[in-house]
C-alpha cells in the first residue's frame, strides 16, 4: 500500500504510536509520524525514506538545506522536523560543553587570563542552548592596552555558527574600571554583532580577584 490512507489504521504511526508507545515504531515509522502527510510532489512514506536516508549519513551534521531539499518538504515542516530534532538534541544528547548562563559561569573559563601580565582580550562562542563552542585568545595586548577589531572577533564566531558570543579582557593593573576604549570597543562589537544578528552577550572586565560587567 502506497498511502497512508490505504493502510488500517492500526498500523498508521500515529495510531499506532499512541496505542503502542513511540518505542514501538521503527526509525522511519517515527519520521513518518513526525511528517504527517506528504503532498503532490512526494508521499509521506518517500519523504520519510529520504529523511532517513539523510539522517543515516549525517548524524547530527544534518542542516536545515539537507531537510529542505528533500521533495515535497516545504520551509514550514523543514524547520518543524529541524526544531524538534534540536530540542530533543539539546535535552537527551550528553555534552562536555558548559552551559554559560551567567556572568560567572563565563569568568569560570577566563581562570587563565586573570592573573596575566599583559592584557588579553578572550571571545567565547557559544550555541542556541549557551553551551560554549570555543574560546579563543583574539589578541594579547601590552601592560596597558590590547588593541582589537570586530573582524578578528567575530570572523572565528561565524564559522562557529554561533548564536552569541560573550568577550573578556584582564587588567593586569587590578583596576576595575572600564576604560573609554574600553566601554568603545563593547559599543563597536555591540553594533558589529546586531548587522551580523550574532549577539554580543557580555563583555566581561577581570583582574586576579574579582570582575565586572561592562555591559552594565
Amino acid at each position: 500500500m502506497s498511502k497512508m490512507t490505504d493502510r488500517p489504521l492500526n498500523s498508521r504511526p500515529r495510531e499506532k504510536l499512541q496505542a503502542k508507545g513511540a518505542a514501538s515504531l521503527s526509525d522511519f515509522e517515527l519520521l513518518q509520524a513526525v511528517i504527517g502527510s506528504g503532498g503532490a510532489q512526494a508521499d509521506v512514506s518517500k519523504i520519510s525514506r529520504e529523511l532517513l536516508k539523510i539522517f543515516t549519513e549525517k548524524g547530527t551534521e544534518i542542516t536545515y538545506e539537507d531537510v529542505a531539499e528533500v521533495l515535497g518538504i516545504g520551509p514550514a515542516k523543514a524547520s518543524e522536523v529541524m526544531a524538534a530534532f534540536e530540542f530533543m538534541k539539546r535535552r537527551l544528547q550528553p555534552s562536555e560543553r558548559p552551559i554559560i548562563d551567567s556572568p560567572e559561569k563565563a569568568v569560570e573559563q577566563l581562570a587563565d587570563i586573570r592573573d596575566k601580565k599583559q592584557e588579553y582580550f578572550v571571545c567565547l562562542t557559544l550555541d542556541g542552548a549557551n553551551r560554549l563552542i570555543a574560546k579563543r585568545i583574539i589578541t594579547i595586548g601590552t601592560l596597558t592596552s590590547s588593541l582589537v577589531h570586530p573582524r578578528e572577533v567575530f570572523a572565528d564566531a561565524i564559522t562557529d555558527r554561533a548564536a552569541s558570543i560573550i568577550v573578556a579582557h584582564n587588567h593586569p593593573s587590578g583596576n576595575l574600571v572600564a576604560s573609554e576604549a574600553d566601554e568603545q570597543v563593547t559599543q563597536l562589537l555591540a553594533e558589529a554583532g546586531d548587522m551580523l544578528s550574532l549577539n554580543l552577550k557580555d563583555h566581561l572586565l577581570v583582574t586576579q580577584d574579582s570582575f565586572v560587567s561592562i555591559m552594565l
